[in-house]
């Protein structure tokens, strides 16, 4: 059964709108452990735009389940990584001006890069991921550059409607064995919500569920422990 990641960001996404101390992301990911979460994840963005240093300092030491660090693929957070230690280090795109991440990583197009970000963060002893598009070509390079995981962009599939839900679900799918047979390990994440999780979860040897907004939106209405519990629930059926 696939594991459930609970991304923090936007509790820290309201807190930062008045530029406060509250809602804590600390507490939160507190929370989400007792709601049932196998992991937390959060993405220090560059622009600091809701998760802060500070937020990431403080989680890696209270923190009990496995600790996902987003982030870019620059040497300034890769050094910031190596200095917190994450339990996995999952490398994604980042455009200040969008609103949230809009795709996969581009490995093909920035190999070297991503190849030495990978490298030294290995080195550190920390699990690496990266954040690709259904791509075949895109999926054959992270296993080419040594990343120990694949989470598959599930974005368009969130948005799919009808026949193109379906054939969404088929892209997924296929990419997904492809990583499998590449041995690399299977998450997913970005969209997915209480409504469309299941197909997805069910995919066969999916071993990671990154999910955010759509618990902390739930979150305003039961709380959060609730919210976690309820997408777990999701998650086993």
């Amino acid at each position: 059964m696939a594991k459930l990641g609970v991304n923090i960001d936007h509790v820290a996404t309201v807190r930062q709108a008045r530029k406060t101390y509250e809602p804590d992301p600390v507490w939160a990911a507190s929370l989400a452990e007792m709601g049932g979460a196998d992991g937390i994840t959060m993405h220090l963005r560059e622009d600091r735009r809701h998760i802060q240093d500070r937020d990431v300092r403080l989680l890696r030491e209270t923190v009990t389940v496995k600790l996902n660090l987003e982030m870019a693929c620059t040497p300034e957070m890769v050094d910031f990584a190596l200095q917190i230690k994450p339990d996995q280090a999952t490398l994604v795109p980042e455009k200040r001006e969008e609103v949230t991440t809009e795709g996969g990583l581009d490995i093909v197009s920035n190999r070297s890069t991503v190849a030495t970000a990978v490298r030294r963060l290995k080195d550190a002893g920390v699990e690496v991921s990266l954040f690709l598009d259904p791509d075949a070509s895109q999926i054959e390079m992270a296993k080419n550059v040594g990343a120990d995981a694949v989470e598959l962009h599930t974005g368009q599939y969130s948005l799919a409607l009808g026949t193109q839900f379906d054939e969404s679900l088929a892209t997924l799918q296929q990419a997904a064995k492809q990583i499998r047979d590449l041995e690399m390990t299977l998450h997913a994440g970005h969209g997915l919500n209480y409504q469309n999780v299941q197909p997805v979860a069910r995919i066969p040897e999916m071993s990671e569920l990154n999910i955010g907004h759509s618990i902390v939106a739930r979150s305003l209405m039961v709380g959060f422990e609730r919210a976690v519990r309820d997408m777990k629930g999701c998650i086993e059926r």
